[in-house]
Formats: C-alpha cells, structure tokens, sequence
C-alpha cells in the first residue's frame, strides 16, 4: 500500500486551507491536524480556511461561471471525460489515500473511486441530454416550450465516509450543467479533496481553456459552511451529513431564499420474510452492517425479521460476525476496518447502553485492541430489541445492527417506517405480492426501496436520495441534473397577430 504522503507528492499536493483553481493560499483559520483512522498517526497539519476567504473562492466562481455558462454543454463534457480519464489513471492511487483518510478497505475505497469514473462517464452522455419540452399552445402560430439553463456556482458539502464519491455526484453534473463548484470537504478528510482537485486541474491542462475559478477547494470547519451557505452569489448549496448540520444549513440558505440539496440520515431497515432465501438475506444484511464500519449513509441499522426464522437468523449472523476479519484495512482478507475516531466509539458506547437499559440482548460491540493498529477498531454488535424502544429512533454512526421480530408484513412495513429518516430499505421475499406490497404508495417510505439486495451501496444510474429528514435532495443518476440547473418557460409568437391566453381580450 502506498504511503499516503507519497500519493500527495505523486500529485503535487501540497496540503493547503484553500485552493482556487491552480492558486494555494494558506488558510487564515486554526491549524488542522489530519490523523489517519487506520493508526492515529498525523498524515498533514496546515491552516485551515476562515470565513472571509470564502468570498474569494465565490466571487472566483461567479466570474468563471459566466465563462462556462455559455460553452457548449457537449464541449462541457469533454472536461468532464478528461477528470474521468486522469481518474482511471490514479484510481489505485486515489483509493489508497480514501483507505488511508476514511478507514476503507481497499475493494470499498477502490470502489468508490470507481463510482467517480462511473458519473463521469454519466455526465458526458447527460451532456448532450440537458432536454426541455416542447408544450401545445392554446394560441395560434404560437410555440411554448422549455429550456433549462445553468444555476450558478454550486456549493459541495461532503461528509468522511464517502469522501470523493458524494463530491463527483454533484461536481460533475453541476459542470455539464454549466455550473462551477466550490467544495467544503469534511475536515476529516480533508486530503482526498485536495488530491480529487489536483486531479481536475491535471484534466484541465489536458483539455485547456477551462476557466480560472470553475473548481475551488475550501478546508474549514462549521463557520466556512456556513458563509457557504448564507453567500447570495450561491444559488444552491448541496449538502451530506447529519440532521443537525443539514437542517442549520436549509434553514440558512432559506432564509436567502435559495435552494437546498440535503442528503442527511438513513437509519435504514430491511425486512426478511418467512418465504426469503436466507442465504441471499444474511449476506445481504451482513455487508450493509458490517461494510464501511457501519459508517454508510445506507448502512444497515434495523432488522426487522418475522418470528418464524428470527432465531435462525440471529444464529446465522451471530456466526458470520464472530469470523469477520477486523483489522488495517490495507491489509489484505479485512473486511471491517476502524471507526473515524474516538467520538464515533463513544456514540456506540451510547447506544448500546440505551439499548441494554430498554432491555435489548447486545451480542458483542467491544472495543477490539489485539492484533490492530492504534485505531478505533470494534466488534459489530447484534442487538435484539423490541421494536418500540426509544434507541431505534436514533441513528448511530457505527457497527450496530438492532434485530426486531413482526408477525404480518403490514406490521413489518410500519415498523420501518416508523421512523423520521428515510432513506434506503429492502425487503428479502420469495413472494412477489409481497415484493410489490413493499415497493407501491402504501409501502416503503424511503427513496430507496429494494428487493433482494440490501440497503447499503446504489449505482449511479439512478437517483440517490431519501424522504423525510433525510432531506428529499437527489443526486446522481436518472434527472436529479434539474437541481443544478433552472427553467425557463419559452413562448414564441410566430405570427402576425397578437392572442392572449384564455381568450382575453383587451384592445387599444
């Protein structure tokens, strides 16, 4: 595994609180000290961005977006397939430094810069895809019909867990749209930015003539979303992370009255039916617990399976969890890396002792010390639980999967609904009435609804996002490129006269 400062120098990464376009500037903010999960050892310190230097990178935004806005979406597209390209060439590269930044296993870290190639790829095609309508007008020799033009520099909010994906999502739409970027990166990982932008700027030599300021980079904490999010010249502000930052950040960009995309908490379920192949369930349920340490968006929190085989069920997990190689997640045959830090250990901790308090059966969930790097590394902990216990209303970021018992499948998609997230479910069944009971207007209430796969990992096809105070924002795949760009109602009088609509008249 390549060290990880080495893949900086690879780059030409000189870690920095603020990067616009080519131009570095040391932040005027505290120093940051970027600890690796996987060990706790310091893999950069420098200053972070303070709020005042947030206008710089917009006000750079705004006078590249006015270039960009008129390119040709197709030749917007072609820079997009040259960062998918200079992508492909680092993507070993890029995933060992997500593996040493985030705590990823390297098939997971790998995968997720796989997934930018993948929108890239997306993005060029949707570049010459950007449609409007053409409507029937009730007036003669009259044409109505829409356009959807660019929105403006766009705001990037990213969490830890998906530390380049989240940003490729929104980024590469946003540029096909005609939009330019300024991303705020988690502060935990702060370097898989950096490295993501030196790669953008590779592909913008490649291709030249790219405007100074399209893309920008601000490392900062709270305060500099926040300017992010009250900036006028920021017509949208794209979010990921909990409920509390997302709903500090609607509230603000609100209050200006511009747009939000919020991709906030999961505390997702899935459902496993008497009629289920439970080979197939297990495995599915055990990655979307287990993958990622639990530290998904779409993990797997709640289990919700029917009294018949739940005990067999619990057996079944509880055998695959006493085997699960937990260790470096450089290392080769390890499937459950560390947590992000010590806060995330002590949330689990809380959990887990809600649960035992509400009088849940916890089968395993302690710290693991043997045989590890100096990270925060734990067992995935089982809990069996009644459905109605207070702890399942909240979602903790970690390793705890909470098993409940249903006995009809109304009772069963209650009980996953019966939260105030909601963003992915699935439903193991052989039955497809119940398969389509689960995913029609009176089933899943979650924007992602699944049959006989889990809930953890989406393909960037379709549209990522949740109901609920998960957000209703979209990213990714099929039309969520409206977010990035706005409508304009066209009509056209082609003839001599001068109609009104619905038969006014009003001469003069």
């Amino acid at each position: 595994m390549s060290d990880p400062r080495a893949i900086l120098a690879q780059l030409g990464v000189e870690p920095s609180g603020v990067v616009i376009g080519n131009r570095a500037s040391k932040g005027g903010g505290d120093t940051l000290t970027v600890r690796s999960p996987i060990d706790g050892s310091v893999l950069a310190q420098f200053a972070m961005a303070d709020p005042a230097q947030v206008a710089e990178a917009v006000t750079a935004a705004a006078a590249a977006f006015v270039h960009w806005r008129t390119r040709p979406a197709p030749q917007r597209g072609q820079f997009v397939r040259a960062i998918g390209e200079r992508l492909r060439e680092h993507k070993v590269a890029l995933g060992a430094l997500v593996s040493w930044e985030a705590g990823k296993i390297v098939a997971e870290a790998e995968g997720e810069v796989q997934e930018m190639i993948d929108i890239c790829e997306f993005a060029v095609g949707l570049s010459r895809q950007l449609y409007g309508l053409t409507i029937a007008s009730e007036r003669p020799e009259h044409r109505l019909m829409e356009q959807w033009h660019p929105l403006g520099p766009v705001a990037c909010i990213s969490a830890f867990n998906f530390p380049v994906a989240v940003w490729s999502w929104n980024a590469m739409l946003a540029l096909v749209c005609g939009n330019s970027v300024v991303w705020k990166p988690s502060e935990k990982t702060p370097l898989t930015a950096l490295a993501c932008h030196a790669i953008a700027m590779q592909a913008a030599a490649d291709v030249g003539d790219i405007p100074d300021g399209l893309l920008a980079v601000l490392v900062g904490g709270r305060e500099v979303g926040q300017a992010l999010a009250e900036s006028p010249a920021v017509p949208l502000v794209s979010a990921t992370g909990s409920e509390r930052m997302g709903r500090a950040v609607a509230q603000t960009v609100a209050a200006r009255l511009g747009r939000s995309l919020l991709e906030l908490g999961g505390n997702n379920a899935t459902i496993i039916t008497p009629s289920a192949d439970l080979e197939l369930a297990v495995r599915g349920s055990v990655f979307g617990a287990v993958g990622t340490c639990g530290q998904r968006c779409t993990s797997l929190r709640r289990l919700i399976v029917h009294e018949s085989i739940a005990d067999e069920v619990v057996t079944r997990m509880r055998k695959i969890y006493a085997g699960l190689p937990i260790g470096d997640p450089t290392q080769d045959g390890v499937l459950v890396g560390p947590l992000i830090d010590e806060a995330a250990f002590a949330a689990m901790e809380r959990a887990l002792a809600a649960a035992r308090e509400a009088g849940g059966r916890v089968h395993g969930g302690g710290r693991v010390t043997a045989g590890v790097p100096a990270g925060v590394y734990v067992q995935p902990a089982i809990v069996e639980i009644d459905a109605d216990a207070s702890v399942l209303q909240q979602e903790t970021f970690a390793p705890i999967l909470y098993v409940l018992r249903y006995r009809e499948l109304d009772e069963a998609i209650a009980i996953q609904n019966g939260v105030s997230q909601g963003l992915s479910s699935s439903i193991f069944t052989g039955d497809a009435r119940e398969a389509e009971q689960f995913i029609a207007p009176a089933g899943s209430d979650c924007g992602i609804a699944n049959v006989n796969i889990g809930t953890s990992g989406a393909e960037i096809g379709g549209a990522f996002g949740g109901e609920k105070t998960t957000g209703g924002g979209r990213e990714s795949g099929s039309d969520a490129w409206k977010s990035y760009m706005r409508r304009a109602t066209n009509t056209v009088n082609y003839g001599s006269t001068l109609p009104l609509a619905q038969g006014i008249r009003f001469d003069v």
